[in-house]
């Protein structure tokens, strides 16, 4: 069982999300969009100065303990251009990054990484951020279509290529404690829900070319942190494991310690709106004080989060937020 260090404060902020929203009113923990672009100097609001949403997932990661502070890159989200338009006007400190970890292999998770490191090495020049990576992330995947076919998804870069652009990769499928044991990464995920059984359509190549199923997806991780006083806040970047059975592992993981949050992508919408009912009842089971879905969860799921849980637990990602814990 891991030992984390406990936090005294955990700051995770949106980089990239599906959705903008800085109008609806939120928690006293999370500061909306606008208010923390003024605090990076925004002094007239305008379509120029907003962020940006888009189709994935990053999140800066940022926790203290003591005279210890540690920031995480969490998933780069789906495109270049995201992460520098978003980073340059919430003023993301990439320089102070240390650690990189993708949830994983899909673009919409990885398709910034390069551009991430680029920030990382002009704001702190001749240094190595470690990244780590699943060994099953770099297979070409995609979905079937209704016709037999395959739509091809993006691939992510390799390895060779993120060393190339300043990363040092760590390929394992080992769980990990990271930067003074206050980062935990999850080894694969068990599959032990009735319902949550994944993508349907999901393919990736084989070594011979041939498209396989991968309904799956066991190179998806989760990324943990605990904070004073409160408990563990699981990161889930897209569920493809199915959220219960994150936060089920997570607690085999943490079974000393409560688990305080989940944020990130349940992917609860497309052909797993299914498992809505089962997958809310069950999240409602484990007493987490926060919920904050975001990514791929969908409407359907939020909703239904926000009825069974309550108004005052659910707090949905949004780009630029800032969730203080």
């Amino acid at each position: 069982m891991p030992t984390l260090t406990e936090a005294d404060r955990v700051e995770v902020q949106v980089l990239v999300d599906n959705v903008t929203d800085s109008l609806s009113s939120t928690p006293s923990f999370v500061t909306r969009e606008w208010p923390a672009l003024v605090r990076k100097g925004m002094r007239r609001v305008a379509g120029a100065s907003l962020c940006c949403a888009n189709h994935g997932l990053s999140l800066v990661i940022r926790a203290t303990a003591g005279d210890r502070t540690h920031t995480v890159l969490f998933d780069a989200g789906p495109v270049d251009y995201a992460v520098a338009h978003n980073g340059e006007r919430l003023g993301i400190d990439f320089g102070a990054i240390e650690t990189v970890v993708l949830s994983h292999g899909h673009w919409d998770h990885g398709g910034g990484l390069l551009q991430a490191f680029e920030l990382m090495c002009d704001a702190a020049p001749n240094r190595n951020v470690p990244i780590y990576l699943h060994p099953g992330m770099f297979a070409e995947r995609g979905q079937l279509q209704p016709d037999g076919g395959v739509l091809p998804m993006a691939l992510l870069p390799t390895p060779q290529e993120l060393a190339e652009a300043g990363a040092v990769p760590v390929v394992t499928d080992a769980p990990q404690l990271l930067l003074d044991a206050m980062f935990y990464i999850s080894g694969e995920i068990p599959r032990v829900t009735e319902y949550e059984t994944g993508l349907r359509n999901h393919v990736r190549r084989d070594a011979h070319g041939n498209w396989q199923p991968d309904p799956l997806l066991m190179d998806e991780r989760f990324l943990a942190v605990a904070v004073k006083g409160k408990g563990v806040i699981v990161f889930t970047a897209c569920s493809h494991a199915g959220v219960v059975n994150v936060l089920t592992h997570a607690r085999c993981c943490f079974s000393d310690q409560k688990l305080y949050a989940v944020m990130g992508g349940f992917h609860l919408s497309g052909e797993t709106e299914r498992c809505i009912p089962e997958t809310v009842r069950d999240i409602a089971g484990f007493g987490l004080s926060v919920i904050a879905p975001g990514h791929c969860t969908g409407w359907r799921a939020l909703n239904a989060l926000s009825r069974t849980c309550g108004e005052d637990i659910v707090a949905p990602l949004a780009v630029g937020k800032i969730f203080a814990f």
